[in-house]
């Protein structure tokens, strides 16, 4: 049997957290109207989380993963978490910009340039980025917006009501 890696004991810590919530719900207040008690969305996501988790510590113990040694000071340490920096700094620009440019058009622009950061440039990619920004993008925030009736930030450039 492979040694107690990192991924694993972060895997291990998710499922706790999971099952801490997932007990937690159970102090959700069940009103005495409507047909989807309160606690149906946050134990299904749980649900899903869990299962999710459960996944990773199998894999993070048949596959451990493989040490890397990375060079030391300032520069290693930007090399080697590139992909959360870049995450992080296009989420807020994302979250800066969604005044102006609303979240149909602020997440389609998030979701193109992440897909385009995270998975390189090129011409046939940038077709693919974009049918994938516009429709993943477009039917969440359809589905929010007429399904739902969750009135997602419209922003200046861009007013539907």
């Amino acid at each position: 049997m492979n040694s107690v890696n990192r991924d694993s004991i972060i895997a291990i810590l998710l499922l706790v957290m999971c099952g801490t919530f997932f007990v937690a719900s159970f102090d959700i207040r069940v009103p005495n109207y409507g047909t989807l008690p309160p606690t149906a969305w946050p134990r299904a996501i749980l649900t899903f989380l869990s299962i999710l988790s459960a996944i990773y510590l199998v894999q993070s113990i048949k596959n451990p993963p493989e040490s890397t040694k990375t060079t030391g000071g300032l520069k290693g340490l930007i090399s080697e978490f590139k992909n959360p920096i870049w995450c992080f700094a296009l989420y807020l620009a994302f979250l800066i910009t969604l005044p102006v440019l609303g979240m149909l058009i602020g997440g389609i622009l998030f979701v193109f340039c992440m897909l385009t950061v995270l998975s390189g440039a090129g011409r046939s990619k940038y077709l693919l980025h974009s049918v994938i920004a516009v429709l993943s993008v477009g039917l969440m925030w359809s589905l929010f917006t007429y399904a739902l009736n969750v009135m997602l930030p419209e922003g200046m450039l861009i007013s539907f009501s």
